[in-house]
């Protein structure tokens, strides 16, 4: 388009210089008549001053006359006059030449190449704007579109992920009652439950736990219906230390591994019992899988919150980890041969956050990880007065 656009800036200059100088041709035979009858007229006089016998002026007079005629013939001032007005067309057709170009072919050109990138799939390239320019309106849409196929296809990336994270939390979470059944099951097989009771206990939490897979097995059949949405916490008022002793007591069972330091008062919270169970049932199986230590659990009020705390005896993890160690899939520098997918921790702090609480970590200085998982009190309950 360029070079079209010069070879018709050329032809317009062209003609114009044509045009030109057919009006100098045109201009400068006028102008020669004119001086043509000037020197008829000086001739004239210098003959009537032979014939009135004053001779030397009459001889100044033809010296002058041959003298101007020598210096500036109309010719050259034609000449002169033509270059001139070239000089002016050639000019005006470059400024001409160069307003088309910066104004409308420049404009169109960087849109063009913007088109070409988006159709290869570059939607990070922004494509700065101006009304002013005749493409002003038309590339302030086309920059709006690709914000908006930016924007879903940003969306479609993390509902992408969302569902990724969703499937991966379930398998992971199924993981943890099968490990219990099978466990209570062994127990059977060994003849641990010595007396009917303890059967009837082994058989109660075997059936418990298999409500557990039959349940995560629900919503992992939910979410693959549900259009990528998360799982689902269904919050109900309840009394925490009462869960944790029943929950901590299923968890601990034969082992013996958990000390549960329950506090005097009771404190209510609004929670989901089941993905509570989970985060207890995480963080204490990772204390048994990493730090080989037992675990010790405490709870107590702090600033309007329900504050649970599990402690175990290990080398903690490494400084560097921490700010990581809750992402999704990240696993700590100190794990060594142990199996896993770096979903423990995070599906801790997904749990304690949709249920409006949080959750950290730190190293003891004493040697041991803390790892403390808060949950708003119910309205009404008034935080404990130091």
């Amino acid at each position: 388009m360029n070079g079209k656009l010069a070879a018709a800036a050329a032809l317009f200059a062209a003609l114009m210089i044509a045009v030109t100088a057919v009006f100098i041709v045109s201009d400068s035979r006028m102008t020669a008549e004119d001086i043509n009858s000037e020197r008829v007229v000086e001739l004239s006089e210098a003959r009537r001053l032979c014939e009135l016998g004053r001779n030397a002026e009459a001889e100044q007079k033809l010296s002058a006359l041959m003298d101007s005629m020598r210096e500036s013939g109309s010719e050259s001032r034609g000449n002169g006059r033509l270059i001139a007005m070239c000089g002016m067309t050639v000019g005006f057709t470059a400024l001409l030449f160069c307003y088309i170009y910066f104004s409308i072919l420049r404009p169109f050109d960087k849109l063009k190449n913007f088109a070409n990138e988006i159709a290869k799939g570059n939607f990070e390239l922004p494509l700065d704007y101006e009304r002013s320019n005749y493409f002003g309106s038309f590339t302030w849409a086309f920059d709006s579109m690709r914000r908006e196929v930016t924007k879903a296809r940003s969306c479609e990336r993390e509902a992408i992920e969302n569902n990724k994270t969703v499937i991966a939390t379930l398998s992971h979470d199924i993981k943890t009652p099968i490990s219990s059944i099978r466990a209570y099951s062994e127990g059977l097989e060994a003849n641990l439950d010595s007396s009917p009771e303890k059967r009837a206990k082994y058989l109660s939490v075997i059936m418990r736990k298999c409500d557990e897979v039959s349940q995560l097995t629900n919503d992992l059949f939910l979410h693959s219906l549900s259009d990528l949405e998360k799982l689902r916490v269904t919050g109900q008022r309840m009394e925490l230390c009462a869960f944790l002793d029943e929950a901590l007591s299923e968890i601990a069972a034969e082992r013996g591994d958990v000390r549960w330091r329950r506090p005097a008062e009771e404190m209510f919270v609004s929670a989901d019992r089941n993905r509570l169970m989970q985060l207890c049932e995480n963080l204490i199986n990772n204390a048994r899988k990493y730090a080989k230590t037992d675990v010790t659990v405490s709870a107590e009020q702090r600033d309007g919150s329900a504050v649970m705390t599990f402690r175990d005896s290990g080398k903690g993890i490494p400084d560097e980890d921490i700010p990581f160690i809750f992402d999704k899939f990240y696993r700590g520098h100190n794990c060594g041969s142990e199996q896993g997918s770096g979903l423990g921790l995070y599906i801790v702090r997904y749990i304690a956050e949709s249920q409006g609480g949080s959750a950290s970590l730190r190293n003891r200085p004493e040697g041991g990880l803390e790892i403390t998982v808060s949950l708003p009190l119910c309205d009404g309950q008034a935080p404990e007065r130091s």
